[in-house]
């Protein structure tokens, strides 16, 4: 039961609200995650108003979602990462085509392609994960001028797989760290995630992680 200060048309307009809010997740894994609470939500909401239809339909939303969830946890990813200068001309396009997203996030130009020591496409499943851009800053340093991952592949596997799985190509190089230059929030909430730590170089705030 509920306290007597909640309006259970209230429990209607929240189970509403998250699966409105699920639609609009571009990682399928957060569109299944917050439309089975919603789901949920609603099953409980026509329990209290005894509508067995809807408690029944989206009890049954919830399962399916469930049965999804799992098999995407339980999946084993495949990633092939692919030096950009065997596929220009694709990679550029990504570019392009995800441009305003990368311009927002990012200091990124397309000037720096020509001017990077590493170019990776980075693939998931075979299906295009992200683009990776790093330009030497010094002798043992760095610096990412590009890492973005595609909309449907931001659960950050796809930066683990660069970071980790490819870092015995960048020390065989004799690079020992990186560095970025993060120009938004968000960016560096996820170079924080990746494991990169705040510093200051020539009063210019940075983000710096050992390889």
């Amino acid at each position: 039961m509920l306290p007597d200060f909640i309006d259970i048309q209230w429990i209607g307009y929240l189970a509403s609200f998250l699966v409105l809010i699920s639609l609009l997740m571009a990682s399928i894994k957060r569109l299944r995650v917050i439309n089975t609470i919603g789901s949920l939500t609603f099953a409980y909401y026509g329990f209290m108003i005894a509508d067995n239809p809807v408690m029944i339909m989206n009890l049954g939303i919830a399962v399916i979602n469930v049965y999804y969830l799992r098999q995407i946890f339980m999946a084993r990813d495949y990633f092939k990462t692919l030096p950009v200068s065997e596929n220009e001309a694709y990679t550029e396009a990504l570019i392009d085509f995800y441009k305003e997203d990368i311009y927002v996030h990012t200091r990124f130009s397309k000037a720096s392609l020509d001017q990077s020591k590493y170019r990776f496409l980075v693939l998931r499943n075979m299906n295009p994960a992200g683009i990776f851009v790093a330009k030497p800053y010094d002798k043992e340093t760095l610096e990412v001028v590009l890492d973005y991952a595609t909309p449907s592949f931001r659960d950050f596997k796809t930066g683990t797989h660069i970071y980790e799985g490819e870092k015995n190509t960048f020390i065989s190089d004799g690079y020992k760290k990186f560095i970025a230059f993060p120009k938004e929030a968000k960016h560096r909430k996820y170079l924080e995630k990746m494991g990169f730590k705040p510093t200051t170089l020539n009063d210019t705030e940075a983000l710096v992680k050992p390889i």
